[in-house]
Formats: structure tokens, sequence, C-alpha cells
């Protein structure tokens, strides 16, 4: 791939992202208008025409690292694996 090829490919790139980035924006602003409306209902499920729109609370449980590292900080060494990836960027 020629120089030429390549910058216009990163060009496009960069093109593309910002449009994703833009468009991203738009669809958590449309998110939020409607988790607005909801919450202005006090619902946590709304149908409207054929659609089903749900905004509820969800609990979860995750395993503290940080606070494991802390209190056992050997253990913690010896359960940890090292991993290896590739990043990549574009300045």
């Amino acid at each position: 791939m020629s120089v030429n090829e390549m910058s216009s490919k990163i060009r496009e790139l960069k093109e593309l992202k910002a449009f994703a980035e833009q468009i991203a924006e738009e669809i958590t602003a449309l998110e939020d208008a409607i988790k607005a409306e909801m919450t202005a209902r006090n619902t946590e499920e709304l149908t409207v025409d054929v659609y089903k729109v749900r905004w509820t609370t969800v609990n979860s449980s995750r395993f503290d690292t940080t606070a494991f590292k802390k209190a056992m900080p050997e253990l913690a060494e010896r359960y940890t694996k090292q991993t290896t990836t590739r990043r990549f960027s574009i300045a």
C-alpha cells in the first residue's frame, strides 16, 4: 500500500470515528430523554406502540480486586496472571 493510500485510509478512519462519536452522543441524548420521561411517570416499564421499554435496577456482585490486593498482597500476586495485548492507535 502506498503512502497516499495509507494516508487516505487513516483520514477516512478518523472521519468515521468522529461520525461514530457524534452518533453515540445522539443515542445517549435520546436514551436520556426516554429515561427522564420514565422517571417523570415513575415507571420502570413502558409500552409505546409496538415497543416495550424497560429501565430497571440491576444488582450485581463483583470481586473487589483492589481490596483483595490490599488485604492479601502475596496471595493476589500468586494468582495474578499477566497478559500481553497489542493496542492500535493513530495520533
